[in-house]
């Protein structure tokens, strides 16, 4: 119990030195999900900060706007502090919506080149939740506009985005802790997104991984795989 308790408050004592040895000269944009906040993705940024990368841990509202507005101005502002600090390499880190948004982004910017890009649960084809959903009365005052983009259709916005140009690993969740909005996915799900509709074509890797939508971001073992794809481009599957 205590070893378990130990791994999800303090996953960056877990983690070991893996990363690479030139992360001190790059730098991380981290980008959280719909309806949370920089404090979601912290534990994450620990981590990364002690591996020795810099790290811009960027909010937006992610309710009160569309992915095409969202988008500029939340992956601008990360990659605007990163170069502060004149790094070699400037990565991603993103869960759920913040996927998304920085495949707009860099859809939009295809002479902006990231580093590697890690999506935490990215609705990549959208999510069947949204498909069942955004009729119910408070739905879109919960999720905001750009919550509504999330569907599965052939119209939603994840589905109008092309393949990925950068190194992208992606991570995807097979529990649940929320039984009603599961009841609207395919198995195997993580509550929220499909396992299956996380993939996107050009990305570099992909794992299963027993965590959840909402607290994926903040395990030891999702961090862990995350540094290991930031400093070698794929996933550890020793």
């Amino acid at each position: 119990m205590l070893k378990r308790l130990t791994r999800h408050l303090f996953p960056a004592l877990l983690l070991g030195s893996g990363a690479s040895a030139h992360a001190q000269d790059e730098c991380v944009v981290l980008l959280h999900g719909l309806a949370r906040s920089t404090a979601s993705m912290q534990p994450m940024a620990k981590a990364l900060r002690s591996e020795g990368y810099r790290v811009a841990n960027i909010g937006y509202p992610s309710r009160q706007q569309r992915i095409e507005a969202l988008a500029p101005k939340a992956v601008a502002r990360g990659l605007a502090a990163c170069r502060d600090a004149n790094p070699a390499r400037i990565h991603f880190v993103t869960h759920s919506l913040g996927s998304i948004l920085v495949r707009h982004y860099f859809e939009q910017h295809p002479q902006a080149h990231p580093g590697r890009v890690v999506m935490l649960g990215p609705p990549n084809q959208g999510s069947h939740v949204v498909d069942d959903w955004r009729q119910v009365p408070g739905y879109r005052l919960v999720n905001g506009p750009a919550g509504m983009q999330l569907g599965t259709d052939p119209n939603s916005l994840p589905r109008q985005l092309g393949p990925v140009s950068f190194e992208l690993g992606v991570i995807a969740g097979t529990r649940s802790v929320n039984p009603i909005l599961s009841r609207s996915l395919p198995n195997p799900d993580d509550g929220k997104v499909h396992v299956e509709n996380t993939k996107v074509a050009g990305m570099a890797d992909h794992i299963e991984m027993p965590h959840s939508h909402t607290f994926m971001m903040r395990s030891a073992p999702v961090i862990r795989q995350t540094l290991h794809f930031l400093s070698h481009g794929r996933f550890d599957r020793s």
